[in-house]
């Protein structure tokens, strides 16, 4: 899968997670369609997927001896790198720590992470 295709699973992942697991109704911008997401977010969720596809190549598919918890910071972490890349001044929800994320955040990081590793083992 190349890096655009991984956005764009990322992006789908992530709207999909926000519809499962948000309480009420979402922002707009949280399910906006790839179509109109902007350029930096596509390219933070390119990143994000090609570093979580690494992470699980280079553990030679252990990761799916992670827990739930480990895989979403996983996500959460290289999402909040990207932010300090994108942004001089990334608004705190963007850079928040695991613990301060809320609990709909959490699940969709890991949803995330889960379905880039169904992705690298349909490829193995």
């Amino acid at each position: 899968m190349s890096q655009t295709e991984g956005a764009r699973l990322f992006r789908e992942t992530w709207i999909g997670g926000v519809h499962q697991h948000f309480p009420g109704e979402p922002k707009a911008g949280y399910v906006t369609s790839w179509d109109d997401t902007p350029q930096w977010e596509r390219e933070a969720a390119g990143s994000v997927y090609e570093q979580v596809r690494q992470f699980i190549e280079i553990s030679d598919g252990h990761t799916s001896r992670l827990s739930r918890e480990q895989k979403g910071r996983f996500v959460a972490t290289c999402w909040t790198a990207q932010m300090f890349k994108h942004f001089d001044d990334p608004k705190p929800g963007y850079v928040a720590d695991w613990p301060d994320l809320p609990a709909w955040q959490q699940e969709t990081d890991a949803d995330i992470f889960e379905a880039i590793e169904r992705s690298a083992a349909a490829v193995r």
